[in-house]
């Protein structure tokens, strides 16, 4: 009975402390108020960056997108990186070339462990604009999707500017759990920026000024990572402008792109992301993943010797009621700001999942492999 209390109070100290940090994430997003451009005549030349390995199928769609935007073309750059790619990637690309959309092919005989960052990095180097905006070769956006971020950069000046991303046509019940989880990330990250404190961002909808890429010495250090090209660029920002980092909240701004179609792909994909906190530098951030994922791990725990010994079961069910109550908070915010509210439905399910998931990529994304666009990195 002593060991059941002991473990109770323990069990009752996480949940409170995650439902602390909840709470803070809820206030950090509500410090953030829904942007509004103003009518001005933009001045910023911009250079949109995307990096593309065997993306026949989408590469089009994305550059269609791209040179629809409402937004002077004078000012527009528009770059593509080859990854090596083994399809018809590059040929389509050139079918654009008398559309102001320009090919690079990397050309990289020695094997690298990120060549998603070599590949915007030397578009980096060629590049005319002076605001960069990275996406990806599988992402969808609105016609007025660049003019509403360099609004925001001109109106504040920020360093570095993090946009939202969302999963759009699902075709089944697990795509629609990844779109509810992957707006949980979403609207973390911004949390984060509103609270001043920012951890997490997307490089599927990323713009940063080239002058402070290369103030802070660009990919340098971090480029022996697969990953990063985006979480760990913002934390070297954060470090040296802590204050010039910001998240635009606009529905014009959402970049969308796809879940994944399979349970290994979606692993793969996340054990690649989870890779990144071996190297975050802000001890912050690292207590803040380890806490969360200490909490999940009792949920866990407890379930398992609730199999066994049933009190551990009632610590398990108040534990995941809490979690499942705090997060319909949160994510009625941002569900209703990317107008999905409606997933809200897949919680229950989702939230005992997300225990699972969380202990097992905690654990997987910090060791081994992963396999990355037909490529073993780590």
């Amino acid at each position: 009975m002593e060991i059941l209390n002991l473990i109770s109070l323990i069990s009752a100290a996480l949940t409170l402390i995650y439902g602390f940090l909840v709470l803070n994430f809820i206030r950090g997003w509500h410090n953030l108020v829904y942007f509004r451009p103003q009518k001005s005549d933009p001045q910023t030349k911009v250079s949109i960056i995307v990096a593309a390995r065997d993306e026949e199928a989408n590469i089009a769609k994305t550059i269609d997108d791209l040179i629809a935007q409402q937004y002077p073309k004078a000012l527009t750059e528009i770059i593509i990186i080859d990854d090596h790619s083994t399809d018809r990637t590059s040929e389509i690309v050139l079918s654009y070339a008398d559309r102001n959309v320009k090919l690079i092919k990397l050309n990289e005989d020695r094997a690298l462990n990120s060549y998603k960052k070599k590949a915007i990095q030397t578009a980096i180097g060629s590049c005319s604009g002076d605001l960069i905006i990275t996406t990806d070769a599988d992402c969808r956006m609105g016609s007025a999707w660049l003019a509403t971020i360099v609004n925001l950069y001109e109106q504040k000046n920020y360093k570095m500017i993090s946009s939202p991303v969302a999963y759009f046509q699902e075709k089944s019940f697990f795509e629609r759990l990844q779109s509810l989880e992957f707006l949980y990330l979403i609207g973390l990250g911004a949390s984060t920026i509103g609270n001043k404190q920012p951890s997490t961002c997307n490089g599927a909808n990323l713009a940063y000024e080239k002058i402070t890429f290369y103030e802070v010495g660009g990919f340098q250090g971090i480029d022996d990572l697969a990953s990063g090209d985006d979480e760990l660029l913002l934390h070297k920002i954060a470090a040296k402008y802590p204050d010039q980092i910001g998240f635009l909240k606009n529905r014009e701004a959402i970049v969308y792109t796809h879940a994944k179609e399979t349970l290994s792909a979606f692993i793969q994909q996340r054990k690649r992301w989870a890779s990144k906190s071996t190297r975050y530098k802000n001890k912050a951030i690292i207590v803040l993943g380890v806490l969360i994922w200490i909490f999940n791990l009792t949920i866990l725990a407890n379930f398992i010797t609730g199999l066994f010994i049933p009190g551990f079961l009632a610590i398990t069910f108040y534990q995941l009621l809490v979690k499942m109550v705090l997060e319909t908070l949160f994510l009625w915010d941002v569900t209703g700001f990317a107008k999905r509210r409606s997933l809200l439905i897949l919680i229950p399910v989702l939230n005992v999942l997300h225990v699972l998931y969380m202990v097992y990529i905690g654990i997987a994304g910090n060791s081994g492999k992963y396999n990355w666009k037909g490529r073993m990195v780590r």
